[in-house]
């Protein structure tokens, strides 16, 4: 039986450019590696809504906590538990994360609290170490008053003045001037609320949890 040999040449030799086929195959590279980011952070903005429906006390008491994977008590927290809570639905655990680089890089972290060491039970709870941690291993995006800037699963920091700092996740819903809403917890519990301009915005993050 006679076989014929098919060759597959992506490049050319002749004019030094790549054909076609790898063209297009980078092409639906990019397209699926764009659309697994936008598909985290929708599901990390769809994680974050559950949490609206657990009752909540604001509490900013110091708890100690398991390790790994340690949490406060399911019915207390403070506006970055809803953001740690959040990224563990996806298998994210940021008191492991955010204590393991503070070990290891502890002049990288701001000495607001007078500590020379790491505490893992309260470090990943404060929202300038929660900052300094996105802003090493996600994308910081641009601070705007535009609110097409901020998309589903960004994480947004606010100063609410002096030294009071405040962190939330924006959600997959919009307000009725188009504006997406935003999944935090400033004292009435884990709630969604119009308040993306509301205060004063001092960080904006992306993180999928690749470092």
């Amino acid at each position: 039986m006679q076989t014929t040999k098919i060759s597959i040449h992506f490049f050319d030799t002749q004019t030094n450019t790549m054909k076609k086929p790898l063209l297009i195959l980078l092409f639906f590279i990019f397209c699926f590696s764009a659309n697994a980011q936008n598909s985290f952070y929708q599901r990390l903005a769809d994680s974050a809504l559950t949490l609206t429906q657990q009752k909540v006390i604001y509490d900013p008491a110091y708890f100690s906590i398991k390790y790994p994977n340690g949490d406060v008590p399911a019915d207390r927290g403070v506006c970055t538990d809803v953001v740690i809570r959040a990224y563990r639905k996806m298998g994210i655990d940021l008191q492991k994360e955010v204590h393991e680089d503070m070990k290891a890089n502890f002049a990288k972290y701001p000495k607001i609290w007078g500590l020379k060491t790491t505490d893992r039970n309260i470090d990943h709870r404060r929202v300038p170490n929660l900052m300094a941690f996105f802003s090493r291993y996600g994308v910081t995006k641009k601070i705007s008053n535009n609110a097409a800037d901020y998309q589903p699963g960004d994480i947004v920091a606010w100063n609410l003045g002096g030294a009071i700092t405040h962190i939330g996740i924006v959600s997959a819903k919009k307000a009725a001037d188009g504006t997406y809403l935003i999944i935090h917890n400033i004292g009435n519990g884990q709630v969604l609320e119009n308040c993306l301009f509301s205060y004063k915005i001092i960080g904006h993050y992306q993180y999928n949890g690749q470092q």
